[in-house]
C-alpha cells in the first residue's frame, strides 16, 4: 500500500464531496433565493412553524449555515427577531441532519440518470431556473460519486499497521476526538460533508462506535463555529443569532459527550452498524436539541444580548460617518488617484447596497425608522458623488496618459449613475412604500413574487457591476449586459402578467397597479444604471462600436 497515493485519492474524493455539496446549494440559491427569502420573511405563526421553515430551507440548501446567513440578513434589516432567528436555526440544524439521512441511502444506481438529466437541463435549458435545476441534479450525482470514491480510497487503510493505534488512541481520548471533529468541520465549512465522511469511514471499518459518538458531536459544534466565523464582521443582530445557536449546540454536545462516555449507554437502538448508528445519532441529537431548546429561545436571546451589546451608533450611521477614501496626497499621480477614486466608488456602492437591500421589507412594513435611515444614507451618497467628481476634476493628465484621462471620465460618469440610483431608491421606491403603507394596500401573491424576483436580480447585478468596475474584465462585462437583457425580459414578463391580472379583475392587482408598475420601472432603471459600467470596457476592447450606445447607456437610458 502506497500511503501517499491513498491520501491523494482521499483528498481528491473529499474535495469533490465539498464541491458537489456547494454546487447543489448554489443551484438552489440561484434558482429559488427570492422564494426562500419570502418564506423567511413570513416566518410568523409560532415557534414550530419557524422551526419547520428553517428545516425546509436547510434541506433545500443542504446547509444550516446557509440558513444562518439568510437569517442574519433579515435580522440586520430588523425584520427578524432574535428569538425567531434562533428558532429558525434550531430547525435548520434538524434539516441538515435530514439531508445526511437522505444522502446516506444507497442511491448509486441513480448516478447515471442524474448526470444525464442534470447535464441536459443545464446545457439545453431555456431558462435560468431550468439550468440551475440541472446544476442541482448533477451536484447530487457528484455527492454520491464522491462518497463511493471515499469508500474506495479508504479501503486500503484497513490493512495499515499505523491506523489501529491512531483509532485506539482517539477512541480512548474522547475529548481530543471531539475537538478534532469540530476543527475539521469548521475547516471544510460543511457539517453535512464532514458527517458523511465520518460515516463513510465507519462503513470501511475505520471508526468504532465509541469514536463515532465523539466525531458526530464534535461535528455539530463545528457546524455552529462556521456560522460564527462567517458573521464575525456582520451587524450585532446577525452575530447574536450565530452565537446563540453555537451556545445551544455546544452545551448540548458537551453534555451528550459526558453522558455517553461516563454512562456508556447502548447504541443498538440507533441501528446495527456503526455508520447507521452515527447518522441516526446525528438526527436524534438535533431533534432533541430542537425539542429541549425551543422553549429556551427567549432566555437565550437575553443572554446573547448581554454578551454582544449594541454599538453606540447603528451600523448605518457608522457607515455614513466613515471618512472618505479619497487620498488627496496622490492627486498628482493619476494612476494612484484613479485607484483611490475606485475605492471611494466602492464605499458609495456600499451605502447604496444598505439602501436597496431592505427595500422589499420596507414595502411590507413601511417602517418610518427604516425610511428615515434610507433617506439619511441618500444624503451620504450625494456627498460621495460630489466629492468624487471634484477629486477627479483636479487630476492633471500628461499628454501620454490619454487612457487614464478617459478612465477618469468614465469613473465620474459611474459616480453620477450611482447617485441616480440613490435618488431612484429614496425618491421613488421609498415614496411608493410609504404610499402602500398609508393606503394599506396589499399586492397579489403573483405580483409580490414578481417584485421580489426583480429586486433579487438587481441585487445580484449590482455585485456583478462592482466586480466589473474593479477588474475591468471584458467577459464579466459581457455577462453583465446579458443579465441586463434578462432583466428586460423579466420586466416585460411582469408587465404582461400584471395586465392579465387586471383583465381577470384581481382586486389587489387593480389597487396596487400604479405602485407595481412604477416599482418595476424603477428597478429596471436602477439595473440599467449599474450595467452602464460595462459599456466603456467593451467599447475599449472593440466589442461595442456604436459610441451612441455607450453614451446612452452611461445615462441609464437603455
Amino acid at each position: 500500500m502506497n500511503l501517499y497515493l491513498v491520501l491523494l485519492h482521499l483528498a481528491g474524493a473529499i474535495t469533490l464531496l465539498l464541491w458537489a455539496v456547494r454546487m447543489v446549494r448554489t443551484g438552489v440559491e440561484r434558482s429559488q433565493q427570492p422564494a426562500l427569502k419570502r418564506l423567511l420573511r413570513r416566518n410568523g405563526g409560532g415557534g414550530l412553524r419557524a422551526a419547520a421553515i428553517g428545516a425546509a430551507i436547510a434541506v433545500l440548501l443542504q446547509s444550516s449555515t446557509a440558513v444562518a446567513m439568510l437569517a442574519a440578513g433579515f435580522a440586520a434589516a430588523g425584520t427578524l427577531t432574535l428569538a425567531t432567528g434562533l428558532t429558525l436555526m434550531l430547525g435548520a440544524d434538524l434539516g441538515s441532519a435530514l439531508v445526511v439521512q437522505i444522502l446516506s441511502v444507497e442511491l448509486t444506481w441513480l448516478v447515471p440518470l442524474l448526470l444525464v438529466a442534470g447535464g441536459w437541463a443545464f446545457f439545453r435549458g431555456g431558462s435560468r431556473k431550468f439550468r440551475q435545476g440541472g446544476r442541482i441534479l448533477m451536484g447530487i450525482a457528484l455527492i454520491l460519486v464522491s462518497l463511493q470514491m471515499i469508500g474506495e480510497a479508504t479501503e486500503p487503510l484497513r490493512a495499515s499497521a499505523l491506523l489501529p493505534g491512531v483509532v485506539g488512541y482517539l477512541a480512548s481520548d474522547f475529548v481530543t476526538a471531539f475537538l478534532i471533529a469540530a476543527a475539521f468541520t469548521w475547516l471544510v465549512h460543511s457539517s453535512v460533508a464532514a458527517i458523511l465522511l465520518f460515516a463513510t469511514f465507519a462503513v470501511q471499518g475505520l471508526v468504532p462506535s465509541e469514536l463515532g459518538v465523539s466525531l458526530i458531536l464534535g461535528a455539530n459544534v463545528g457546524g455552529g463555529l462556521i456560522a460564527m466565523g462567517l458573521t464575525r464582521n456582520s451587524v450585532v443582530a446577525a452575530r447574536r443569532i450565530a452565537l446563540g445557536n453555537l451556545v445551544f449546540r455546544g452545551s448540548f454536545a458537551v453534555a451528550g459527550l459526558l453522558v455517553y462516555h461516563y454512562l456508556q449507554p447502548s447504541l443498538t437502538l440507533l441501528g446495527g452498524e456503526t455508520a447507521r448508528q452515527m447518522i441516526n445519532l446525528h438526527l436524534a441529537f438535533n431533534a432533541l436539541l430542537l425539542a429541549l431548546c425551543l422553549p429556551l429561545t427567549g432566555l437565550m436571546s437575553r443572554l446573547v444580548s448581554r454578551l454582544i451589546p449594541e454599538h453606540e451608533q447603528p451600523e448605518e450611521a457608522q457607515l455614513v460617518l466613515t471618512s472618505s477614501r479619497l487620498d488627496r496626497s496622490v492627486i498628482s499621480q493619476p494612476t494612484l488617484a484613479l485607484a483611490s477614486a475606485k475605492r471611494e466608488l466602492l464605499r458609495m456602492a456600499e451605502i447604496i447596497e444598505r439602501m436597496i437591500t431592505p427595500m422589499m421589507d420596507l414595502y411590507e412594513t413601511g417602517d418610518p425608522v427604516q425610511i428615515k435611515q434610507v433617506k439619511k444614507l441618500e444624503e451620504a451618497v450625494d456627498r460621495a458623488q460630489s466629492d468624487i467628481k471634484l477629486y477627479l476634476a483636479q487630476i492633471s493628465y500628461p499628454e501620454d496618459m490619454r487612457d487614464e484621462a478617459r478612465r477618469g471620465q468614465e469613473l465620474a460618469n459611474f459616480a453620477i449613475n450611482l447617485e441616480y440610483v440613490g435618488d431612484a431608491i429614496s425618491k421613488t421606491l421609498v415614496k411608493l412604500a410609504e404610499t402602500r403603507r398609508d393606503q394599506n394596500l396589499k399586492f397579489s401573491a403573483a405580483g409580490w413574487r414578481e417584485l421580489n424576483e426583480l429586486h433579487y436580480r438587481v441585487m445580484q447585478n449590482m455585485q456583478l457591476a462592482l466586480n466589473v468596475l474593479m477588474s475591468e474584465d471584458p467577459e464579466s462585462a459581457r455577462l453583465l449586459l446579458e443579465e441586463k437583457d434578462a432583466m428586460r425580459s423579466a420586466e416585460r414578463a411582469s408587465a404582461v402578467g400584471h395586465l392579465q391580472r387586471l383583465r381577470d379583475g384581481a382586486a389587489q392587482s387593480i389597487e396596487t397597479s400604479n405602485i407595481h408598475l412604477e416599482t418595476v420601472r424603477a428597478l429596471k432603471t436602477i439595473n440599467s444604471l449599474f450595467a452602464s459600467v460595462a459599456y466603456p470596457i467593451l467599447s475599449q476592447n472593440g466589442d461595442l462600436l456604436d459610441s451612441r450606445l455607450v453614451e446612452q447607456s452611461s445615462r441609464g437610458e437603455m
